[in-house]
């Protein structure tokens, strides 16, 4: 058995837009209920959400029956020791794709490089459970360092100082830009159309174009997605299970209260 080739990091340099919703009940059904609709990539939220390794396997395990829908995930933090650990753990999951937050440095992209990748290129340390299926893929280790898509999260005015460097790094697949945060770190706590944060995330797309890495968002609004997809956007969320969920439980209550 071969180790499966990543369609998402094909995609991701070959320039196709991919369209993905972010996922943080921790929970299998609604992640196979996430599967089906038919996204490019779901992400499994551990950075903001109570998922753990268990909860991610069984999410994992619900998502592969739609081998159509990538999974990604992201690590509630990847650096120092707690970092590298973490990284090791989620790629022996089966994980090809990791987001990792709050990137602010080429260095630490490049230490991120280094914890995805089996030597001689990494440190990543050899064993690979679940994620060489157990053994059966035969040369998992010599054939898992290509299939590796690394996705870093700049969401600081540091990091988008430091942006262009970022995205220069081999290794690093594409630059996610955290809105939130991002909008937060500029002074504009939930604003994350206010005209100053919108300039600061066209300029960082553009940056990241530039250096050949595909840009990344997450966004309730549909306006401004498709506004970032026409800034050069490659993979991008449109959404998000718990909002999703809240708002529409919410809407319905009240629709009944209000007759």
């Amino acid at each position: 058995m071969q180790t499966p080739i990543n369609r998402f990091k094909v995609a991701l340099q070959e320039k196709q837009v991919q369209i993905g919703f972010w996922m943080g009940l921790a929970n299998p059904v609604t992640a196979e209920i996430c599967a089906g609709a038919g996204f490019d990539w779901l992400l499994i939220d551990a950075e903001h959400s109570p998922n753990d390794l268990q909860s991610i396997l069984a999410q994992l395990q619900a998502i592969a029956a739609y081998p159509e829908t990538h999974p990604v995930a992201r690590v509630p933090v990847g650096h120092g020791h707690v970092g590298v650990a973490l990284i090791k753990q989620y790629l022996d999951l089966g994980l090809q794709t990791l987001l990792v937050p709050m990137v602010e440095s080429a260095e630490q992209a490049r230490d991120l490089v280094q914890a995805t990748l089996y030597p001689p290129l990494g440190i990543r340390g050899m064993g690979g459970a679940r994620g060489s299926r157990w053994g059966r893929y035969e040369h998992h280790g010599h054939e898992a360092n290509a299939q590796i898509c690394l996705l870093v999260q700049v969401e600081t005015q540091k990091g988008l100082d430091n942006i262009e460097e970022i995205a220069k790094v081999d290794g690093v697949h594409g630059v996610f830009i955290g809105p939130s945060d991002l909008s937060a770190s500029l002074g504009h706590v939930g604003q994350q159309d206010h005209p100053k944060v919108r300039e600061a995330i066209e300029d960082a797309f553009a940056k990241i174009v530039k250096a050949g890495k595909a840009p990344g968002f997450l966004t309730l609004d549909e306006s401004l997605s498709r506004h970032y997809l026409g800034k050069g956007g490659i993979f991008m969320a449109v959404g998000t299970d718990h909002i999703m969920f809240a708002r529409q439980t919410s809407a319905l209550a009240q629709r009944f209260k209000d007759r």
